[in-house]
């Protein structure tokens, strides 16, 4: 059984719909980007585990810096051994991180817990993040920004749909555990539950996209489209880059800053989101906004990420990719510049503000996998995406370490009020002009880092034998 997922069964048959390709993509982001649910359970945790904030944010934090290291590390090899069999993989270490997580809250080991869901699942974030872009790319070269789009998307939102089923199954794996209170904690045996449970659903709702995967055949093209339509434009290019010679290229690089400056600044901003209104409308040390009220914020903060990351990123098809990311990070400082000064007159200027900030962060993730097809073409898009994730786990400690570093120093959290998140609000309009200037420095890959004309993949080689 296992052969079905060598490259030579994931060549489309003719005729094959590419618009079957997103579902099986989004399969995958939607199950992984229940990596952005963790707070369900994290008071959870730190009762079960008697631990602190931090020994349990590490979790996360774990995770993130796996999913850039493997991503970087597996590019190469999801490129040569096609999407399938990536999304497999991703799957099986997925779905074991929440097992073996599953092991280490039933024997109270924490220890299990950062191997299981930060380490090995981890790895499956890395892997099942980058395993469908490029397959994307080449279905849809008319609109790779609508396609990444309509994929990464689904990581924006899987916290949508994670949030909800892991307070439900909480409540029906503890009777005392209450999923419309906020501070509700449940049972160690319920954690454990949860975990298994997760790791089951998800590993089968993967196996949904690594059936319907599929790559094109060699020649394939959209019917009525002209590749000459899109390299036409600026930064657009119809040669072939591999992974190795695109991390020597300046382009690259200065495209690693820009992706780090528009991630670190959003992420600032989702780590936070929950306590950071209340503190910007507390007034002799009560906030007005309810710890409920807080937590539909961040929902409706998720809603603005995930929109964003299709919005943005096919209105990049039309407008370009380094004029988008202007917007992203010209308009990003704006919004941090009126959030630190004006964000507490109104909690729906507030929210506003803070939701278009997340729509470009959101934004930034789905263009760049475009971006980087402008600029190095089709032939190894995934292992250079892979690659340049490592800006995201970077800016998953950065973010949240110069939020937190200001924020210490202002006072002890619960006393906090708008003018304590200034200077880290003002820190993070100078980090967007870092990225603004990057961005209007990359040019054009030149020619000697171009692999040599009729270059193809090892699954291309494969279909022509």
């Amino acid at each position: 059984m296992l052969t079905a997922l060598d490259r030579k069964h994931t060549i489309a048959p003719e005729g094959y719909s590419r618009w079957l390709i997103p579902p099986a993509a989004l399969a995958v982001h939607l199950c992984i980007g229940q990596a952005y649910a963790t707070s369900v359970y994290k008071n959870s945790f730190i009762k079960h585990f008697d631990a602190s904030q931090t020994s349990i944010g590490i979790i996360f934090s774990i995770a993130i810096v796996m999913l850039g290291l493997s991503a970087a590390v597996a590019g190469t090899w999801v490129e040569a051994n096609g999407p399938r069999k990536a999304m497999f993989v991703s799957a099986c270490f997925w779905a074991s991180g929440f097992l073996v997580s599953a092991l280490g809250i039933g024997t109270e080991q924490l220890w299990l817990v950062y191997l299981g869901y930060g380490v090995i699942g981890g790895i499956g974030l890395g892997i099942g993040y980058i395993s469908p872009v490029s397959t994307l790319i080449k279905w849809f070269p008319d609109r790779p920004g609508l396609a990444t789009g309509l994929a990464i998307m689904g990581f924006g939102g899987g916290a949508l749909i994670a949030s909800p089923a892991s307070r439900q199954l909480l409540s029906a794996y503890d009777e005392n555990y209450d999923p419309n209170v906020a501070t509700s904690v449940a049972d160690g045996h319920a954690l454990v539950l949860l975990f298994l449970t997760l790791g089951i659903a998800y590993f089968l709702i993967m196996m949904f996209g690594v059936a319907n995967i599929r790559v094109p055949a060699p020649g394939w093209r959209p019917a009525g489209w002209e590749p000459s339509s899109v390299t036409a434009k600026p930064l657009v290019t119809a040669a072939s880059v591999s992974a190795a010679s695109a991390i020597r290229t300046r382009s690259f690089w200065l495209l690693w800053v820009v992706l780090f400056c528009n991630v670190t600044a959003g992420i600032g901003i989702l780590e936070q989101a929950s306590p950071m209104i209340q503190d910007f409308f507390r007034v002799d040390g009560v906030s007005s906004v309810s710890v409920a009220a807080a937590g539909g914020f961040v929902g409706v903060l998720s809603l603005f990420n995930m929109a964003g990351r299709f919005a943005w990123s096919s209105t990049s098809d039309h407008v370009g990719r380094r004029p988008i990311y202007m917007l992203y990070l010209g308009a990003g400082m704006v919004m941090y510049l009126l959030l630190a000064t004006v964000g507490d007159a109104a909690t729906a200027l507030f929210v506003v503000l803070a939701g278009i900030i997340l729509s470009f962060y959101g934004g930034g993730f789905a263009t760049v996998p475009a971006y980087l097809r402008d600029l190095f073409g089709t032939y190894q898009v995934g292992a250079i995406h892979g690659r340049l994730l490592t800006a995201w786990s970077a800016a998953g400690i950065a973010g949240p370490l110069i939020i937190n570093r200001f924020l210490d120093a202002q006072g002890k959290p619960g006393s906090l009020t708008s003018a304590a998140y200034q200077p880290a609000l003002f820190t993070m309009v100078g980090v967007l002009a870092i990225g603004f200037v990057a961005n209007l420095l990359i040019r054009p890959v030149p020619e000697r880092f171009h692999e040599p004309s009729g270059t193809t993949t090892p699954l291309e080689k494969e279909a022509a034998a």
